[in-house]
Parts: structure tokens; sequence; C-alpha cells
């Protein structure tokens, strides 16, 4: 009986809930095409927490109309302008050193490596434990998912 009282309050809470209301997303996209400045609250008021660089991955937690609140690499969380968010897709190398190879296998030729905190492109959607990244520079290959953040 209470669950089907909860079911229909919050069946009604939808219907009349303004379009404004923040929506947990949970989607990557990346800053950019500048650097940005990340708040506390989602208003230029805000207290400014730091200047997040023009590529640096985040994570989409909550859009909250001209707001998304980001998580970063290190799971810090901020707010920032939905204006200063790029679609493209980078990711950030979290491990000591990433080796990036030619073909989605241990055994494939090393193409490059990558230091820890490097920004990659995602070339391709993520398949498996491997992903196709792309160096600023132009030279592409495959990294261990194991060894990136962003995907």
């Amino acid at each position: 009986m209470r669950a089907s009282r909860l079911t229909q309050c919050l069946v009604m809470l939808a219907m009349v809930a303004p379009a404004s209301i923040a929506w947990a997303v949970s989607e990557f996209k990346a800053i950019g095409p500048g650097p940005a400045i990340l708040f506390d609250t989602p208003s230029i008021k805000g207290r400014k927490l730091f200047a997040a660089p023009a590529g640096m991955p985040v994570e989409v937690i909550i859009n909250n109309g001209d707001w998304s609140r980001v998580r970063d690499a290190s799971g810090d969380l901020a707010w920032v302008e939905n204006k200063s968010l790029s679609s493209k897709r980078m990711l950030v190398v979290e491990s000591q050193q990433a080796l990036i190879r030619s073909a989605a296998d241990d055994n494939a030729p090393v193409v490059f490596t990558a230091a820890k905190g490097v920004l990659l492109e995602l070339a391709e959607p993520v398949a498996s434990s491997w992903v196709k990244v792309r160096h600023r520079d132009g030279e592409t290959g495959y990294a261990k998912a194991s060894d990136v953040w962003g995907e």
C-alpha cells in the first residue's frame, strides 16, 4: 500500500517538475576550446576553485541549465558553465607511463609512450579493455583502458 502511494507521488512529481530541474547524466566531455574556471556553486558569483586547462577530461554528473557538475580524474567535484565544455572526447594518462601499441594486443609493437598526465584524444568508441587514442602530434595507437581516465 505504501509503495503504491509512493509510486503515485513520484509519478505526479515527474509530471509537474519544471524543465530547469537538475538531471543526472554521467557522460564524459572535455574542457574546451579554451581553459575554464571551475566553481563551488553553479554561479559565476561562486568561489573559484581552479582553472581547468583546455582538453582536460571531465565526467558530467549533473546538468543544471547552463551549468554542469563535473568530476575530474582525481575525483574532485566542481561546477562549470556548459559553454566551457566540448563534446570532444579526451583521456588523461593515469599510470606512470602508458605504452601505446599498434594494435589492441600486449604483444603488438609500441608506437609511442605517454607519461602520467598526458592528454590523448579518444579516436574510436571504447569497445574492449583497449582504447584507440590519438596524440596531439598525430600518432595513433591503442592504450590499455586501465592506463587512462575519461572513457
